[in-house]
């Protein structure tokens, strides 16, 4: 079983940036989609994002699209998400998952599409 571990989640103002790391244990890490998703209280989880196997491709949710950025460093089975202009909005519990498929497909935004999921590291933005 693959284990994902998240970091870099913490308390910033609106306006500011954080980047979350999570680290696979298991070297497969680079044969499938990494998605990350977040959890406000009260909330279903939501789709934030997704980047293929090989970090070619990327796909974001409209809510944060232009703000946030998705990146992988297969040789560290590491992938990233830079958020930058942060909004109160985006508070929520991140986490990263591993897709049951090498690329992005029409089903990469649904939570059922991920077999493997990090522990979530907890953002928050004040305004």
């Amino acid at each position: 079983q693959v284990q994902l571990v998240e970091s870099g989640g913490g308390l910033v103002q609106a306006g500011g940036s954080l980047r979350l790391s999570c680290a696979a244990s298991d070297g497969t890490f680079s044969s499938y989609s990494m998605g990350w998703f977040r959890q406000a209280p009260g909330k279903d989880r939501e789709f934030v994002g997704v980047i293929s196997f090989s970090g070619g491709n990327t796909e974001y949710a409209d809510s944060v699209k232009g703000r946030f950025t998705i990146s992988r460093d297969n040789a560290k089975n590491t992938v990233y998400l830079q958020m930058d202009s942060l909004k109160p909005e985006d508070t929520a519990v991140y986490y990263c998952a591993t897709s049951y498929h090498s690329i992005i497909t029409t089903a990469s935004r649904s939570p059922h599409n991920y077999r493997y999921w990090g522990q979530g590291t907890q953002v928050t933005v004040s305004s």
